[in-house]
């Protein structure tokens, strides 16, 4: 696998097996499969004028609680990891790893030195005094959820800047780090609207601190970022007000299906308790790769883990999908492990 590569490229996947891509069923990916209701008309949409996102900004900070001089918009959540990197212009970072790979692949486009703890093996280590603590919660691929309070009072301590991304935390009802953000002046969180609004084609992520923060951070924006489509689209998504507690629940029931799944199949040596939208497994026999081209002739992809740090080429991640696709995935599994 190349070393930042991510699941979803089901263009390649469908090309690879000589299908139609709506016949793929992509367990790779970790978008929201339950999608909100968008009531405008796009072919009505004015797009001669400028784009304005003073709505924008106010509905996003109205869903995630806090004002609307304490968000800033990027163009996706890997956009403002980037934007924060380049306009923090510190020297050392630490990844809670294993985390998305953009972040390493930050470190090497700025010039940061870094280094990473494993925290499956052990969370509570000692770091770097000046660093940028980067910190993925829920984590992925394994979707642990970590209370933070006592890192975040040792992180102060040791001076660090600190990145909380909690793309997928609107999966789960657990507290955000966002209550933080008057007290620890040097904290930033990373919300990335596109994984649980199911609109990764969508591209609008959000950072969130104190004022000073945003304000400098505004300083170095472009007037103009995101199309008047991404502002409408995401617009419409927060105005539907079932969508967040229909799609946690049905997420939560499918999710509790797929880790039957998986613990009930022999192929399997064991699961993690994931609080997110997948859930990640180590295989028995088989390595990731080689699941893999079992389920092409079920059409089937999921997430080789092996590019991500400290886990070997025996960890998968799926991604919790419709009941449909999930039985498919389970008929293929039991088929292969006969």
């Amino acid at each position: 696998m190349k070393t930042f590569e991510h699941g979803g490229d089901i263009q390649n996947f469908a090309k690879s097996i000589n299908c139609k891509l709506e016949e793929v069923i992509d367990l790779s990916s970790n978008i929201n499969f339950v999608k909100p209701e968008i009531e405008y008309d796009f072919n009505n949409l004015e797009i001669s004028s400028y784009p304005k996102y003073e709505k924008l900004y106010s509905k996003i900070a109205k869903n995630y609680k806090v004002k609307e001089f304490e968000l800033e918009l990027y163009n996706g959540g890997s956009s403002a990891i980037f934007t924060l990197f380049r306009h923090l212009d510190l020297n050392h970072c630490t990844i809670y790893s294993p985390a998305y790979l953009e972040y390493k692949k930050a470190c090497h486009i700025y010039k940061y030195d870094y280094n990473l703890i494993n925290r499956l093996e052990r969370v509570d280590v000692p770091i770097e005094k000046n660093t940028l603590v980067v910190f993925v919660n829920p984590s992925t691929p394994d979707g642990t959820y970590y209370e933070l309070e006592k890192f975040l009072n040792y992180w102060q301590k040791q001076n660090a800047t600190v990145l909380i991304d909690e793309s997928f935390l609107d999966f789960t009802d657990n507290n955000s780090a966002v209550k933080y953000i008057h007290r620890y002046e040097k904290l930033y969180i990373l919300k990335s609207m596109t994984k649980f609004y199911s609109s990764a084609g969508v591209r609008v992520g959000t950072i969130i601190s104190n004022k000073l923060n945003i304000d400098e951070l505004k300083k170095f924006e472009p007037m103009w970022k995101l199309s008047v489509f991404d502002s409408i689209y995401l617009q419409e998504a927060l105005n539907d007000k079932k969508f967040r507690k229909v799609a946690t629940a049905i997420n939560v029931k499918n999710k509790i299906y797929l880790e039957k799944i998986l613990q009930n199949s022999n192929l399997v040596e064991f699961i993690f308790n994931s609080s997110a939208n997948f859930v990640l497994a180590r295989l028995k026999s088989y390595t990731a790769k080689q699941l893999q081209e079992k389920l092409k002739e079920y059409k089937i992809m999921i997430r080789d883990c092996s590019n991500f740090d400290f886990l070997d080429e025996k960890f998968v991640r799926v991604a919790v999908k419709s009941q449909n696709d999930l039985d498919a995935f389970k008929k293929a599994l039991d088929a292969i492990s006969k």
